[in-house]
């Protein structure tokens, strides 16, 4: 194909979902695709130091529908300025900056909040220690052959592409695993998983009366009793079922550009005020809809109550969460405005997201202080009405009667799971039942749901482990 056809293809590609779509919603497309790629290219490269070729390729592959406009894509990595830059021909141009401490931003024009970084937080770990700084070989041959099909690439696709798992028994490693060009000190993005730290940091408010689960989300834009904004609560904000009118983050493909949504995380500076700015599409608690401005209106109010700017909100999360559980390779990006990202931009290594899951495993508890408040891990696990894929306060969960809690439990998950979950892959499971704690970290399409090989690690490391009993503590 000559490139002046595949030229009039995007055109006209674009021109066709945008009849269907709406113009608005087709003419921020292109910004929302280049921008999203930017934001990765600018964090995997600048902060977990991987190959920008690979990573471009491999999360391309990983999205459904993007083979019709990648051929029309081009970044430039300036390592000297460190930003990224991601072109669309002529339709659209995006560029990420890379701030040391902070991570990236997607730069859309405007000045960027002038941020702070808080100064590293010395205070010793309450969680114990979970490893040595040497790798964890597998303490069984079962546990070797589990990470061995983790790790083991189908003959076609979808590809697995993993890399990361870590296997954490009583509170300590006892297998873990890392592709080549990734160690137990690599951060890596946790995309939606971030959504989990985001309840986490509320749960701790909460506990420190600064938040209110059911009454009134303290909104600046929500406060006139007229508004029916108004009546949005903190817990519904955590369930998806605040009914702001932003579309659906649920898949992670082609078509997901044109949601309002990601509107807001990739050409907007402030995605609090852009959240908050939308109108109801339903009454706040009647109906359930898995979007990220659920998240991005936490994090705001995450801000204000630790503070007020953006390095009270980082000081806040390094204090009250990161230092306690030994978390020491985080980077928690924000958007322009200075507001922590918190649906999908926080990275971390797959010994943290462990070190995470632990205190969930934990009740809240590290080191015999509360981190969370008490019955707190258990509102989190508790299902949703009418979430179908299973989702409870921040997790997601295989309690209740949902399609994707029981789909998961036929698929061998135990009933008492949850578990973070990121797109395209990302996962922080706990299992109390088990004493268990599993991640994986890659780079997997959403669907098939057995492509990221999920449903068999499970499978396998619970078989491992009670075969053999308890393997620590």
């Amino acid at each position: 194909m000559t490139r002046r056809r595949k030229i009039v293809l995007l055109a006209s590609t674009i021109a066709c979902i945008g009849l269907a779509l709406g113009a608005a919603r087709a003419r921020n497309a292109p910004r929302v695709a280049t921008g999203f790629l930017a934001d990765i290219l600018c964090a995997e490269t600048f902060v977990s130091g991987l190959d920008p070729q690979r990573t471009f390729a491999q999360t391309t592959d990983a999205m459904p529908g993007t083979g019709l406009i990648t051929w029309a894509m081009d970044y430039q990595v300036d390592r000297t300025r460190k930003d990224v830059t991601v072109m669309l021909f002529g339709f659209s141009r995006s560029r990420a900056v890379y701030r040391e401490g902070l991570g990236c931003t997607l730069d859309h024009g405007a000045a960027l909040a002038d941020v702070t970084v808080p100064a590293e937080d010395r205070q010793p770990a309450l969680l114990p220690e979970i490893a040595g700084p040497a790798i964890v070989l597998p303490q069984t041959p079962e546990l070797a052959a589990a990470l061995d099909r983790a790790f083991t690439e189908p003959t076609r696709p979808p590809y697995r592409r993993t890399r990361a798992v870590v296997v954490m028994k009583a509170g300590l490693i006892i297998a873990e695993r890392y592709a080549d060009g990734v160690g137990p000190e690599t951060p890596l993005l946790g995309f939606s998983m971030t959504k989990s730290v985001i309840s986490a940091l509320t749960g701790i408010l909460v506990r420190k009366g600064k938040l209110n689960l059911d009454g009134p989300a303290p909104v600046a834009a929500w406060t006139n009793a007229d508004d029916p904004r108004h009546a949005i609560t903190v817990d519904q904000l955590l369930r998806h079922t605040a009914g702001l009118a932003l579309g659906s983050s649920l898949q992670a493909s082609l078509g997901s550009a044109f949601e309002p949504v990601n509107r807001m995380k990739f050409t907007e500076d402030d995605m609090a005020a852009y959240a908050a700015s939308m109108p109801l599409a339903t009454a706040p608690g009647t109906a359930w809809n898995y979007h990220d401005g659920n998240t991005i209106m936490l994090a705001y109010l995450i801000r204000n109550a630790a503070g007020g700017n953006p390095s009270d909100a980082l000081r806040f999360a390094r204090r009250e969460l990161f230092a306690p559980l030994g978390m020491r390779h985080v980077t928690l990006q924000l958007d322009g405005a200075g507001t922590v990202e918190g649906s999908s931009e926080m990275l971390a290594s797959a010994r943290d997201w462990a070190r995470f899951g632990q205190l969930y495993l934990n009740d809240g508890v590290a080191g015999g202080r509360r981190i969370l408040p008490e019955g707190w891990v258990s509102y989190s696990a508790t299902a949703t009405p009418n979430a179908w894929v299973g989702i409870g306060a921040g997790f997601w969960t295989n309690q209740g009667d949902s399609f994707g809690a029981n789909f998961r439990v036929a698929h061998g998950w135990p009933r008492d799971a949850f578990f973070a979950k990121g797109s395209i892959g990302q996962y922080t499971i706990m299992i109390p039942s088990e004493g268990l704690v599993i991640v994986r970290l890659g780079r997997s399409p959403n669907a098939p749901p057995e492509a990221d090989g999920v449903f068999d690690l499970v499978r396998d490391v619970v078989a491992a482990t009670r075969e053999k009993g308890k393997l620590a503590g």
